[in-house]
């Protein structure tokens, strides 16, 4: 069984690498991922994987400042950059029983919006 520290990692290099097949296997069937600052909520694997990959078009960078992880939870601090724009995130993670991420708690800097290309991925709360 991985440690919650090492499916964080192997997360945000697979997100990283664009390698959105592992990233698929790291979460769990019915993840859900909320960014509460600006209510967005999505819900599955399918539709998170795209929210991911119709996302973050472009020549996007991720670096991962820390990870902590203790039981089934990991909290990390990564660091987006997107055409010259520099954006720190803090992500919690909970694990399931079968160590795949279950529920993401994502806070960004600044609110944003849904593009119109992916509200249909995400529900308001």
């Amino acid at each position: 069984m991985a440690s919650a520290h090492q499916v964080v990692a192997a997360y945000w290099a697979a997100a990283k690498n664009r390698d959105w097949l592992t990233f698929a296997e790291l979460v769990s069937e019915q993840v859900v991922y909320e960014a509460p600052q600006t209510r967005k909520r999505v819900c599955g694997r399918a539709p998170f994987v795209r929210f991911n990959i119709e996302g973050f078009p472009g020549d996007w960078h991720l670096a991962v400042e820390r990870i902590v992880g203790e039981g089934q939870h990991a909290a990390s601090w990564v660091q987006f950059s997107d055409a010259g724009a520099h954006y720190p995130g803090l992500c919690f993670f909970n694990l399931d029983e079968d160590s795949r991420v279950a529920h993401i708690t994502d806070f960004w800097p600044t609110p944003s919006e849904v593009p119109a290309a992916r509200t249909h991925l995400v529900e308001r709360y």
